[in-house]
């Protein structure tokens, strides 16, 4: 069915349906993936699964993406912009106050590092009444299509593939020496002392091997279904 976009409404129309329409908002980065895959990566990931779910739920409405998160692990690297998580947390609170209108809003993360922000401020709106649900892709769903990837945390196999089947003119070909093969919590004490640039000089963790559209467009059926039945079970509970 077709998605319902609220950047193309008038405020008339948003006020006929909106209390009974569901807001999805995606909520990616803008940081850096390597030197094969564009920094806005995580945004467009967020977006397509959002508007996946909203062409499979007719209550649904398509927020424009919030293109900014937390990414202060990947500073080292050009390009990279970063709210920080105590900047995103409150942008997400606000926005989330200011959508009153709406019977209860999704917050679709294409970026793991948003989770603890994105998870504190729907904590404090659905202390205040708020309905608001959070998700971001987990890794048994994409697993389930690659099978297990012993190092995919950021721009290998997985979001190559993604990008392939969604954006294909934007990604480039992985350079020389683009794999950094270790597991994340193998990784993890010396991203905590030094970010990405001081593990990754390519900024990949992972290895983009491997590849493909036909792979992105099948992680992206599995992300979608796991977003609409995440949503299918919070409404049936709410």
């Amino acid at each position: 069915m077709p998605v319902k976009r609220l950047a193309e409404m008038p405020w008339p129309e948003v006020d006929a349906g909106a209390g009974g329409w569901v807001l999805a908002v995606p909520l990616g980065a803008t940081e850096q993936h390597g030197p094969h895959l564009p920094v806005g990566t995580d945004t467009l990931v967020a977006e397509a699964v959002a508007a996946g779910l909203g062409s499979r739920r007719p209550d649904v409405v398509v927020a424009p993406p919030l293109p900014f998160g937390a990414s202060g692990e990947h500073a080292g690297f050009p390009g990279t912009l970063s709210l920080g998580r105590a900047g995103l947390e409150t942008a997400v609170v606000e926005l989330v106050r200011s959508a009153d209108a709406f019977r209860g809003l999704v917050l679709v993360s294409g970026h793991g590092g948003n989770a603890e922000a994105l998870d504190r401020a729907a904590s404090l709106c659905t202390s205040e009444g708020r309905a608001v649900l959070t998700w971001g892709p987990p890794r048994a769903v994409t697993e389930s299509v690659t099978g297990p990837l012993p190092a995919d945390a950021h721009a290998g196999r997985v979001e190559t593939s993604l990008l392939l089947h969604l954006a294909p003119d934007l990604v480039g070909a992985p350079a020389p020496g683009a794999t950094t093969a270790a597991p994340l919590r193998e990784l993890m004490p010396a991203l905590r002392r030094s970010g990405v640039a001081g593990v990754s000089p390519t900024g990949v963790l992972g290895d983009p091997a491997g590849a493909s559209a036909a792979e992105g467009r099948a992680l992206l059926v599995a992300l979608v279904d796991d977003l609409v039945g995440a949503v299918d079970r919070w409404c049936r509970v709410g």
